[in-house]
């Protein structure tokens, strides 16, 4: 017993012995503050479309028309592309080494496979992929009977 109350004792002289009080100082760069506030300006927009602006809208698909690791290669294959289609969007993305050239905002694969297949004898290597696209642009103009 008398064992058990002195080991209990040093112990609980042991935790205070390494216990440290302190205080802590938060330094941190001014932007952050600025970019809080511009996120809850983002938020609180009213959600008004602007005309010429992309909105991305849920996840559809695109195709995949061009890879590499020449730039120069990667856009003469976009500019072939837009002379072909130019009524179609390309998206140049990077990832490391590699370049990539995708085309389109279709919201059913079925529309994306029927692209491949007009695309098939002019570009070899097609893969359709699944990520978010931009919705389709609003026609502003306004005519005489819908005024």
């Amino acid at each position: 017993m008398k064992t058990t109350i002195t080991f209990i004792f040093c112990l609980f002289l042991a935790i205070t012995a390494f216990a440290q009080k302190g205080e802590v100082t938060v330094i941190k760069d001014p932007l952050i503050d600025s970019l809080i506030a511009k996120r809850l300006e983002v938020y609180k927009t009213s959600g008004e479309v602007k005309p010429g602006k992309p909105i991305v809208s849920a996840y559809g698909y695109r195709v995949q028309i061009f890879y590499g690791s020449d730039r120069r290669e990667v856009f003469n294959q976009q500019a072939r592309f837009k002379g072909l289609y130019p009524q179609l969007n390309t998206y140049l993305t990077y990832k490391e080494p590699n370049y990539y050239v995708r085309v389109g905002d279709f919201r059913s694969r079925l529309e994306a496979q029927r692209l491949i297949n007009e695309l098939r004898p002019s570009f070899p290597t097609l893969f359709i992929f699944r990520e978010k696209i931009n919705a389709p642009s609003l026609d502003t103009t306004t005519t005489n009977d819908q005024k």
